[in-house]
């Protein structure tokens, strides 16, 4: 299985003539002779009736198109990072997921297509995320609780990942894309190729990608001024100028087909995605990762009776990924399991219209080798909800409720003498609204009570947890977490100008998370700090605030800004890894076929931590791009990248590794997209 998954780079030659043959291909064809999909009109997450963002009452940003092709990352975390109230975990540049409104792992639902992933990068962080950007077509950020319609997990957030496998309209011809780039801090070398094919009742589906990265490179020491006067660590000590062990290879691809008919469509797919990467906190410690996911969804609309629409989504995913020690591979994670959602649209009755739906997850986690802190775990869950929304001439009022239940089963092995079986029921309930004022203005609020029930490492982790250098001590005493959040928008729409701002606060009964508990543990030799997972009252509060301004038909202003600020509340103490204040704003200009962009993102220095964590000093993100459209019959575009301009020590206060592994140094990155 090793040698399998080390014969990666053997097959990149391969996958590399791919990629460029679909960049120079003859069926990038124009316009006129090509019938495309307009992949804007996929229906927002986090409203089941598919309705516009501007009119849902949770703040939802969309990334699509052109827009999300000039600004991929290498990781979903750093793709979305920079959204107002988004940040990253950024363990290095190869592990990141996105943290919403401060929150994080379990409180943060990744989806692709409408159904979660399965991985282990909530367990850890410096696992990497299923899901590569290079083939997503769509993102859908949901700010704030959607446990309403996705469970517990979403209780700060939604991540919605839409990659368009399975073809959802009637195609007759062909259409696709296809985009290559090279350079940035990390020398990076990707690309990707995606293409749709139907004769007006069957549609294929096929797309490849592939991507090699070498050391990041950074301004000055991986190692931060305030880590080494903290403890007297020599700054030179983890290296200088490079950030040793961040290169990775990803590479992958997928195969899908639908049957469409006028009222819905039925299809399939499958995809193969393989990541091999450097943990930059332990530089003798390489991740092979390998990802299997079959998918079912369809759709039938126009039906007869009390039901309009009924859609249902499925996807079993085989994740693994081996950690190798120099050289020798030491802990196999594997998490395998069926997650899905039966949804039914009924007709308008009495003015509402809404929906109806049930989710399940039977999954199977489990870490076996030296380093496994956590045993194997059975998860089954399961969730009935309803959402429901009533229009009063220009207003509307939405509400509904959730009503789960979650079971929770460990498994003796070696390490793990005792099993142990937990069962939740946790249940969510939501009141919203949308008032119109006239036709610039709207507000828009939400109520919202939330439950989730604790994660498997949560309840059962005992060990050491080296990625994080402490050991984790779960808890099989927690009860459901519970939450109340309130959510408001004021929102202001004229011509081409428009300005969001939102605030929020949401108050914790019993939030967990893994606190120090200040005894030293001996592990081979060493004295590792122990860490416990504990439920504390808390509250969370912040800003956010988002606007655009058409100055003229050439150049447009935009700004954003967010601000969490975070609390235990039983001793009115920080908590650790909030992000501090940040504002930003950029210059659009646009004439024929050029555009340029300038943006600037200030972060504060962040003094508000939590006991035993560091301060973040603050910092300047400068970025550019030019980008120019070729005078040809089909739709080519040259772009140029160039980011932290000012080449500043720019430290996330986000992330884990803050103090070890700074952003990259200034770098220009070039590359070309096409779509046909």
């Amino acid at each position: 299985m090793l040698q399998k998954r080390m014969s990666a780079r053997g097959q990149q030659k391969s996958l590399w003539l791919a990629l460029m043959a679909a960049l120079s291909s003859p069926m990038l064809v124009s316009a006129e002779d090509a019938k495309t999909l307009d992949i804007d009109n996929v229906p927002v997450t986090g409203n089941p009736l598919g309705v516009a963002s501007d009119d849902m009452v949770v703040p939802v940003s969309v990334l699509g198109g052109r827009e999300l092709s000039l600004r991929r990352q290498g990781t979903l975390g750093e793709t979305l990072n920079g959204i107002p109230g988004v940040t990253a975990t950024q363990f290095g540049p190869n592990a990141s997921r996105p943290i919403i409104r401060g929150l994080d792992g379990e409180r943060v639902r990744i989806m692709q297509n409408g159904v979660g992933i399965l991985d282990a990068s909530s367990l850890s962080f410096d696992h990497a995320v299923g899901v590569d950007p290079l083939i997503i077509e769509q993102i859908d950020v949901v700010r704030g609780p959607a446990a309403l319609l996705y469970g517990g997990s979403a209780m700060g957030g939604v991540v919605n990942a839409i990659d368009h496998r399975i073809p959802k309209e009637s195609l007759n011809g062909y259409t696709g894309r296809a985009e290559t780039r090279f350079g940035g801090p990390d020398n990076t070398r990707n690309g990707a190729a995606v293409v749709d094919v139907g004769n007006g009742l069957f549609a294929l589906h096929a797309d490849i990608y592939s991507r090699e990265t070498s050391n990041l490179e950074i301004p000055g020491y991986a190692l931060s001024k305030r880590k080494s006067l903290a403890d007297g660590t020599a700054r030179d000590s983890r290296g200088k100028d490079k950030l040793n062990n961040s290169s990775a290879l990803a590479n992958g691809g997928a195969l899908g087909a639908s049957w469409t008919f006028d009222t819905g469509y039925l299809g399939i797919s499958y995809a193969d995605s393989n990541n091999h990467y450097g943990t930059v906190a332990e530089e003798g410690v390489r991740i092979n990762m390998e990802n299997k996911r079959t998918e079912l969804a369809g759709e039938v609309r126009e039906l007869k009776g009390p039901v309009q629409k009924i859609k249902v989504r499925m996807a079993y995913t085989n994740y693994e990924h081996v950690e190798v020690e120099n050289g020798d591979p030491s802990t196999t994670f594997k998490n395998r399991g069926l997650q899905g959602s039966l949804e039914a649209t009924h007709v308008p009755l009495a003015g509402l219209n809404g929906v109806v739906g049930y989710q399940f997850q039977n999954t199977r986690f489990q870490a076996l080798g030296e380093e496994a802190f956590v045993p194997s775990v059975t998860t089954v869950d399961q969730g009935a909800y309803v959402y429901e929304e009533y229009a009063i001439d220009k207003h509307k009022v939405t509400f509904g409720g959730r009503f789960g239940e979650t079971s929770i089963d460990s498994h003796v092995d070696d390490k793990f003498t005792q099993a142990f079986s937990k069962h939740f029921n946790p249940n969510s309930f939501a009141l919203g609204g949308l008032y119109t004022i006239d036709e610039s203005w709207s507000v828009t609020t939400n109520l919202s009570h939330n439950e989730r029930a604790p994660s498997y490492f949560e309840l059962y982790a005992n060990g050491p947890h080296i990625a994080t250098g402490q050991v984790e001590v779960g808890n099989t005493n927690l009860s459901k977490e519970r939450s109340n959040g309130i959510d408001a928008q004021l929102k202001w729409k004229s011509g081409g100008h428009s300005v969001t701002l939102g605030a929020y606060a949401t108050k914790f009964k019993n939030f967990i998370g893994l606190f120090n508990t200040g005894i030293e543990v001996p592990v081979d030799g060493e004295l590792l700090p122990e860490a416990q997972f504990r439920a504390v009252p808390a509250l969370f509060k912040g800003l956010e605030l988002e606007g655009k301004f058409a100055l003229n038909d050439e150049w447009t202003l935009k700004m954003r800004g967010d601000y969490v600020h975070a609390k235990d509340t039983r001793n009115n103490q920080y908590l650790p890894r909030i992000s501090p204040l940040r504002l930003g704003g950029g210059l659009d200009y646009r004439l024929g076929n050029w555009n340029a962009r300038l943006d600037v993102l200030h972060a504060f220095k962040q003094n508000n931590v939590a006991e035993n964590e560091l301060k973040t000093n603050a910092y300047t993100n400068v970025s550019a791009l030019v980008a120019y459209k070729l005078p040809v019959k089909y739709n080519v575009e040259l772009f140029a990248k160039a980011n932290n301009l000012l080449n500043e020590e720019i430290r996330e206060h986000a992330s884990f590794l803050k103090d070890i592994a700074p952003s990259g140094a200034r770098a220009v990155l070039v590359g070309a997209r096409a779509d046909f």
